[in-house]
């Protein structure tokens, strides 16, 4: 078996390891945060579950710490008030961004781990399972229930060789991306294997798993061994040590090699994290901004590095450096070995301990500004400005063209910088509250302020509804072009009323206007309709505000399961060509629902041109009640603790 198979096989509580074929899986951890945890918590206390049943939950607040007003203060005392009455640990604002503080301090070998938030797949860097979804599927997941998806294909990647000075853990990312595209991932995992995997750090195969979700892969995860025991014991957590591999004859569906020593500095150019050169190719390019963390690449050894280079340097005047560690324990570390003075005199701004930059809270580049970060999407629009030209670049490149101010190949600094991690990190988890014993939880208040709206309740799905076309759109929209980032926006997380005025904003301001107007309503896309963060408000919102429908070629995996959990249908083109037959504002009809069944053919009415057109119901039995029920809550409302 390969070690993928070895985990799921462990934890497999419904179906067969059939690929394609729908499974549940045991998860002993989840990992919400406070972007996605509002809604998760609101939905496991509507569900009725008294008690989470994990090994571990966490809520972890590192997206809306921007206080711009008092709507993420009411988010952070519900979600604390909510942790301590329901068993979870909860992690203050400055203990840092949650897969980073996640893979120092809990992160276990061979157990599964699901997230609220798209690169949990961060945590496959010590060989755990861990996969990101919607806040729904995660609130169940802490409830006992399992967690289901199709039974991934299996990717082998074959490492060969080691890396040369100056290329990184985030240029091999950036490879299997321009191979594997933004959607060559879809329906699988990702299993690193080969000699070249016992060349890189833990903390250099988390960048590469983490940015493993933006080939639409299900998750990524590298086999544990010495270099994880190495890493846990620096963390004193040696004993969560478990080794594990493929067997050597293991069978796999697909694989690539890559050879590590033949791997360049890369960069994802603008506007999508497949759009790959060579540093080389894009230097020379004046920069105005360098944006240094996010969960991607914001560790001890990332920015011991970084400091290095900068140290005994200047930025040019005209660029702005700012830097984001990504924990409390990284920020010590810089702190007590004098490498934040460095940092500072260089002419960096420390950030907070957060995300900050990546999810659009603060630092948005100006008006066409060019900005290298070193975080794991550069999609339009995503830093806040609309038409900034964002490029992912590894901390080495960044800290190289901080210094010259223009996009700077890191080979012809000189020579290139080893940083060996201390035999034992600083230990201090005091920012993150355990919760109370279960003995004093019904004692415990769950903090209600103004900003913390009820659930919307949604009715079972009609025999037969028509609506609208609100909106045709292209390939690979993201989540973002649906609910846009920002510090103004997820301040709303919460409140999903307030928060569905900025569905398609970017797109079309007046979306929301047009859909409560129009009632039920149908949107058209192309493939891999959903890509990016596994923010479940960008099909929750729509829904609310009469989305009925989504029609496309296909679905990226986690806005898809998203869909069905509110009910929305998500419906493929048979024949892709009728795709460009739709247009805005077409009224389009749908009959039969009530047999409603999984693999299904229906046949779309367009009542404007008097054409039909066939679409395809491609998800599990399971996901086809949960339509016809008019979501997850609707189907299991009260069910929770029977």
């Amino acid at each position: 078996m390969n070690l993928v198979q070895k985990i799921i096989k462990n934890h497999l509580k419904v179906g067969e390891m059939v690929t394609g074929r729908e499974i549940g899986l045991t998860i002993d951890q989840t990992l919400v945060h406070d972007a996605t945890g509002q809604m998760a918590m609101l939905q496991f206390e509507a569900l009725g579950f008294p008690r989470v049943k994990t090994k571990r939950s966490l809520i972890y607040t590192d997206h809306n710490i921007l206080q711009i007003g008092y709507e993420n203060a009411d988010d952070h005392a519900f979600l604390a008030s909510t942790a301590k009455k329901f068993g979870i640990h909860y992690s203050k604002i400055g203990s840092g961004i949650c897969h980073q503080v996640n893979l120092e301090r809990f992160s276990v070998p061979g157990q599964t781990l699901l997230g609220a938030d798209s690169h949990t797949t961060t945590g496959g860097a010590v060989g755990q399972l861990a996969i990101g979804a919607g806040g729904l599927d995660v609130a169940v997941a802490m409830g006992g229930w399992p967690f289901y998806l199709p039974m991934p294909a299996v990717m082998k990647i074959d490492l060969t060789g080691r890396l040369k000075p100056w290329s990184r853990a985030k240029d091999v990312a950036l490879e299997i991306l321009r191979r594997l595209t933004v959607s060559g991932g879809r329906g699988k995992i990702l299993e690193f294997c080969g000699e070249g995997v016992g060349t890189l750090s833990v903390t250099e195969r988390a960048t590469i798993t983490n940015m493993s979700i933006e080939t639409g892969a299900i998750t990524a995860v590298f086999p544990s061994d010495e270099h994880t025991r190495a890493f846990l014991k620096r963390q004193g957590r040696e004993d969560d040590f478990t080794p594990l591999a493929a067997d050597p004859d293991a069978v796999y569906d697909e694989s690539i090699t890559i050879d590590l020593s033949a791997i360049e500095p890369l960069a994802a150019a603008p506007h999508s994290p497949d759009n790959v050169q060579t540093v080389a190719e894009a230097a020379g390019r004046k920069v105005d901004q360098i944006a240094i963390g996010s969960c991607t690449n914001s560790s001890y050894e990332d920015l011991m590095t970084v400091a290095a280079i900068l140290k005994g340097r200047k930025i040019p005047a005209h660029v702005s450096l700012v830097i984001a560690p990504g924990s409390r324990q990284v920020f010590q570390e810089l702190a007590n070995r004098g490498a934040l003075a460095d940092l500072i005199a260089a002419g960096a701004r420390i950030m907070e301990v957060a995300c900050g930059f990546c999810n659009g809270v603060g630092q948005a580049p100006k008006n066409d500004g060019v900005s290298l970060r070193t975080s794991n999407r550069n999609f339009p629009g995503r830093s806040g400005t609309a038409n900034a030209n964002l490029y992912l670049v590894s901390p080495e490149t960044a800290a190289v063209s901080a210094i010259s101010g223009v996009i700077t190949d890191p080979r012809t600094f000189g020579q290139a910088i080893t940083i060996t991690p201390p035999k034992q990190f600083i230990i201090d988890d005091s920012l993150i509250v355990p919760p109370a014993p279960e003995a004093e939880a019904d004692s415990v208040e769950i903090v209600r302020g103004p900003n913390i709206a009820p659930l919307p309740r949604f009715t079972a799905l009609e025999n037969a509804f028509e609506g609208e076309v609100m909106l045709t759109l292209g390939d690979n929209v993201t989540t973002d072009d649906i609910l846009p980032a920002g510090a103004h926006i997820l301040a709303l997380r919460a409140n999903i009323p307030a928060i569905s005025k900025y569905i398609f904003s970017n797109i079309d301001p007046d979306y929301h206007l047009r859909q409560r107007e129009a009632g039920y309503g149908f949107v058209i896309g192309g493939r891999n309709y959903g890509q990016g963060s596994s923010r479940e408000h960008a099909a929750l919102a729509p829904r609310y505000l009469g989305l009925k429908a989504v029609i496309a070629e296909s679905f990226a995996r986690i806005h898809k399961a998203n869909l069905c959990n509110f009910g929305i249908l998500p419906l493929e083109f048979v024949n892709p060509e009728d795709r460009g037959r739709i247009e805005k504002c077409h009224r389009l009809a749908l009959e039969n629902l009530s047999g409603l069944k999984a693999g299904q053919t229906l046949t779309v009415k367009n009542l404007t041109t008097g054409a039909g057109f066939e679409v395809k119901l491609e998800m599990s039995e399971r996901q086809a009640e949960l339509l016809k029920a008019g979501g997850l809550l609707a189907q299991a409302a009260g069910t929770a603790g029977k």
